[in-house]
């Protein structure tokens, strides 16, 4: 066996890259040895870029344009010279003009909708879910009605375009708003409380068809037009998800902060932390998660069941950082006072599930936000 038999086979492809390697080792090697055609300046210090293949070299060296004239010459000579080192048959030489990095593109701000004006009205709270059916509307309603038996001056904006239930829940589906001289437009009033909804504006069997723009048209309208006179708290029924509408709405409205309203299933959870996440991504305050049917209570027996487990939203708060401000009952009294356009906290003041909402209510103007 002789010595070559005794060496690794190469590929073919691995054969015509150590080729090229090799090639361009002595590319350099040659570089190095044709001295500085301007004082200083090394060819081989400059190489731009140097690629070999099947013989054919291609060289970019890199230069300023004040040098590149001086070097056009240099760059003739140096090809003819290359086409004699071992592996290349043909060279190519080029200049590449020595740039100054551009600086980076300046990227404005975000662009951040201009927020709406509310003179006179202190502060506005957004009662929000990551999913619809967990009962929002109901807690925004005797929310509203709880902070008012506290002496405060309330309203509430129902900005659920396409399902708007603040009407209902409040007895009143049949009222329209009336306009003032200056063509702005007067709420509703129900039980001392300002009501703007666009339930109030549209048929009550009508399907809502908008796109987007004509929901933000719609939304800026029902602050921006409506009489609300002085408030001490403008509680905001905000329509559920976690989509672009309520991204822009959370941009859009000077929100003081934001309650997220969840039941207390994990699938629930999940989109409550999400909803919860966005108000922290637009920088609005989170003033505390509300569990909604937490648990039931048979008004019978007095047996209490978690339907739903229980507790989730509770332990969700404290995972996330977040206020946790009660838990509501699953009770028939909630849907039936609720139903009768009367909500508990003002039909039933007495009865356990009212305290909740004002023990609620209580929790929410302790938060530092409120004060």
């Amino acid at each position: 066996m002789t010595r070559q038999d005794r060496l690794p086979r190469i590929s073919g492809a691995k054969a015509k890259e150590s080729t090229s390697e090799n090639a361009a080792q002595a590319v350099r090697a040659a570089l190095a040895g044709m001295g500085e055609p301007l004082p200083g300046w090394k060819p081989v210090e400059h190489v731009a870029g140097l690629d070999v293949a099947d013989g054919r070299l291609l060289l970019a060296l890199e230069a300023t344009p004040d040098q590149a004239p001086a070097l056009e010459k240099f760059c003739a000579d140096a090809a003819r010279r290359l086409e004699a080192v071992p592996g290349i048959a043909d060279a190519q030489v080029m200049l590449t003009a020595e740039r100054e990095a551009p600086p980076p593109p300046e990227h404005p701000a975000p662009h951040r909708p201009a927020r709406l004006e509310m003179p006179g009205v202190k502060r506005i709270v957004a009662v929000a879910s990551g999913k619809g059916g967990v009962g929002k509307s109901t807690v925004a309603a005797n929310l509203a009605i709880a902070l008012a038996a506290r002496g405060l001056k309330v309203g509430i904006v129902d900005l659920d375009v396409f399902g708007p239930s603040i009407p209902h829940l409040f007895g009143c589906e049949d009222e329209q708003p009336t306009g003032t001289a200056e063509g702005r437009i007067y709420p509703v009033e129900r039980f001392g409380i300002p009501l703007m909804s666009v339930g109030f504006l549209v048929p009550r069997d009508a399907a809502v068809i908008w796109r987007g723009p004509m929901v933000m048209g719609a939304v800026e309208q029902l602050f921006r037009d409506v009489a609300w006179g002085e408030l001490d708290v403008l509680v905001a029924d905000l329509p559920p998800g976690t989509g672009d509408a309520q991204l822009t709405l959370a941009q859009k409205i000077p929100l003081t902060g934001a309650v997220v309203v969840s039941t207390p299933q994990d699938l629930a959870l999940l989109d409550a932390r999400r909803g919860l996440a966005m108000f922290r991504k637009v920088e609005v305050p989170v003033l505390g998660l509300i569990e909604n049917m937490s648990y039931y209570v048979c008004p019978e027996c007095g047996h209490r069941e978690d339907i739903f487990a229980h507790g989730g939203a509770q332990k969700a708060a404290k995972d996330l950082g977040a206020p946790f401000l009660g838990e509501i009952p699953l009770t028939m009294a909630i849907r039936e006072t609720s139903d009768a356009g009367e909500p508990i906290v003002l039909a039933r003041p007495e009865s356990p599930q009212a305290e909740a909402f004002v023990r609620i209510a209580r929790a929410l103007m302790a938060q530092p936000e409120m004060a």
